[in-house]
């Protein structure tokens, strides 16, 4: 059976494997708490924020793959299964049922800063073991600051 190697090797591939297994996990479960939130969404801001909802499901559907593609670049094999995430998600879960529009405001600016502060520890400890994997993660906290203000601001 073939394998994949990549560049890095020993702490260093270690390092950045969790790092992109981490942001890895983070995406997946914001695409799916941001659509749990489009689904059950009630309230009078309903059109702008349900659209805004998929925008920020379509990010992280985008960051995912090439965070996950550039782990198997490295020789690592990113996770993306239902059962680690549920596992190892940081995310606060929504309640179940219909989710007023503040409330879901409240719940997406409080994920995508958590999300944030943890892409920015990522991007540190990245730094020197893998620069092009960094890159990608300041792409990715660049979108997510930039939809954490966007939900803030409506706050």
């Amino acid at each position: 059976m073939a394998t994949i190697t990549g560049p890095l090797s020993g702490d260093a591939r270690t390092t950045v494997a969790e790092a992109l297994q981490g942001a890895l996990v983070d995406l997946i479960d914001l695409s799916l708490v941001a659509k749990q939130a489009h689904w059950n969404l009630i309230g009078a801001h309903f059109r702008p924020i349900h659209l805004q909802l998929d925008e920020v499901v379509a990010l992280a559907r985008a960051h995912m793959d090439t965070i996950a593609e550039r782990a198997v670049a490295l020789g690592a094999n990113p996770d993306g299964r239902a059962a680690t995430v549920a596992r190892s998600t940081k995310l606060q879960q929504p309640e179940g049922g219909w989710m007023e529009d503040g409330k879901v405001l409240a719940t997406i600016t409080d994920t995508l800063d958590g999300i944030s502060k943890r892409m920015y520890e990522r991007i540190r400890a990245t730094e020197q073991p893998d620069p092009v994997s960094q890159d990608l993660l300041i792409a990715v906290a660049q979108d997510i600051d930039k939809q954490h203000w966007m939900f803030q601001a409506q706050r």
